[in-house]
């Protein structure tokens, strides 16, 4: 009686598995038709972009429109570039972007090493400090901050541009978690070896938070380099826009927005971000896995 059930137990089992690899042809190919359908979703943006990009101001308005432009004009990034101090505005957005993360690094990192590694009266009420900084968005606090720039007679400088920005509630809280990681057992072998706190953070501490940091320096350059809202609240010259600004004021003729003219604009503006994300994707899977001490 019990080889009777075995027997029949055995039989459902491989009939089960029969049944799963009939249906995994067509569950694999389900699969392949959602990633295509979420790369088109993301993707299409940009191809439509480019596209618009290299197209005659009467073909980049027509209805239906057209995904390959019927002539190419790579004279409309000439255009855009022309239409204003372009220069200038990329200058201002590589200067004020590399000095917004150079400045945030200097913070953090002691920040987030004190507040993983370092025992010391008030640290949960400080950290929880920097967490409130996470649900702040900057958009509340321009108003104080423009007016005490204004004061101080700050608008249209750098300065208002950077400071605000100068360290970062998530780049802390971000580089603590990956900190925890670091056995303390590590630690205390390197202060032994008369190990001073800057040499363990710079030896020790970083290139464990490598993927962390070159994910958080992604993050934080989008942000900046796309910044429109607060270069327009600070600055009213062009000394000190930066491109987001150029590319929102290019030029438009008998009320007709040259769309072609601004999409030129936006891939000259989204371009440094993809090559930048090109290069560094790997180091951003890295840092959302774990990556414990072995």
């Amino acid at each position: 009686m019990e080889q009777l059930q075995q027997s029949s137990a055995y039989k459902e089992k491989i009939n089960l598995k029969e049944k799963l690899s009939i249906l995994k042809v067509p569950l694999k190919c389900l699969e392949y038709v959602v990633l295509g359908l979420m790369i088109m979703i993301f993707v299409f943006p940009f191809i439509w972009m480019i596209s618009t990009s290299l197209k005659t101001t009467a073909e980049a308005i027509q209805i239906p429109p057209t995904i390959i432009p019927n002539e190419f004009i790579f004279e409309n990034y000439l255009k855009a570039w022309n239409s204003g101090p372009f220069f200038r505005y990329l200058g201002n957005s590589i200067f004020i972007t590399s000095a917004i993360l150079i400045m945030q690094f200097i913070i953090m990192v002691p920040a987030a090493y004190a507040f993983s590694k370092i025992k010391f009266k008030g640290e949960k009420i400080l950290f929880g400090i920097v967490l409130v900084g996470l649900m702040v968005p900057p958009q509340i606090t321009f108003l104080p901050v423009y007016i005490m720039m204004s004061k101080l007679g700050l608008i249209n400088s750098y300065v208002p541009l950077i400071l605000p920005f100068m360290t970062s509630s998530f780049g802390i809280f971000l580089l603590r978690q990956n900190f925890m990681q670091v056995s303390d057992e590590i630690l205390e072998a390197a202060k032994l070896d008369n190990a001073s706190d800057f040499k363990i953070m710079w030896k020790i501490m970083l290139p464990i938070a490598k993927p962390a940091m070159i994910t958080f320096g992604l993050f934080s350059f989008i942000y900046h380099w796309n910044n429109y809202f607060w270069p327009l609240v600070m600055s009213n010259t062009d000394l000190v826009r930066t491109l987001p600004i150029g590319v929102a004021m290019l030029k438009e003729s008998e009320g007709i927005t040259n769309w072609n003219i601004v999409m030129a604009g936006n891939v000259m503006l989204t371009a440094p971000i993809l090559i930048i994300y090109t290069f560094l994707n790997g180091q951003i899977k890295k840092a959302f896995a774990y990556s414990g001490i072995k």
